[in-house]
């Protein structure tokens, strides 16, 4: 298991205002998440969508979608698995407790959804909002729809005050 000491980059003997000082810093594109959304729309117009945690930008949660979860029978079974880490990873929770409320993570053959609900997380299921708007409306960074056979991406611009805008998910598939 990683330890946690691996996540922040030291810089020693910086000096400021005359003191030697430690520099520590965080690498985020390595341990940080791009938090999104991953929603149908059903024919009613509202839509059923469950939490994506890691690396939900269009370059790559975009092209994971379009590529493995690309006919609605899929995308509704992803999103039935309820909110999730990944959509497309080989780690898997176990029933191992290795710390307070931590599950030993092992790495298996297949690519897959990695869902909360298997690591014994409550309250996971599937969200329903009654339409696009609401759906846009609270969430993380990037929101997807799969609607007329095909996904769709909004940058919710979470951290301005501009309105959701549809972005393009890059074209090709990933190595993976």
């Amino acid at each position: 298991m990683e330890s946690c000491a691996s996540f922040w980059t030291v810089t020693e003997g910086l000096t400021c205002r005359g003191n030697r000082v430690n520099l520590v810093t965080c690498s985020p594109q390595d341990h940080m998440a791009t938090r999104s959304r991953i929603g149908i729309e059903l024919a009613d117009g509202s839509i059923l969508s469950a939490y994506h945690h890691w690396d939900g930008y269009p370059e790559w949660l975009g092209r994971i979608l379009v590529t493995h979860y690309n006919t609605r029978e899929q995308a509704a079974d992803l999103i039935n698995g309820g909110d999730m880490s990944s959509c497309w990873t080989k780690d898997r929770w176990t029933e191992k407790t290795v710390a307070p409320h931590v599950r030993e993570n092992v790495e298996v053959e297949e690519y897959g959804p990695q869902y909360y609900a298997d690591r014994g997380d409550r309250e996971c299921e599937p969200r329903l909002d009654a339409d696009l708007n609401k759906y846009l409306s609270d969430g993380e960074e990037y929101a997807y729809v799969f609607r007329n056979g095909e996904w769709v991406c909004y940058d919710r611009h979470q951290y301005s005050d501009e309105k959701p805008e549809l972005v393009e998910i890059p074209a090709g598939a990933l190595a993976v």
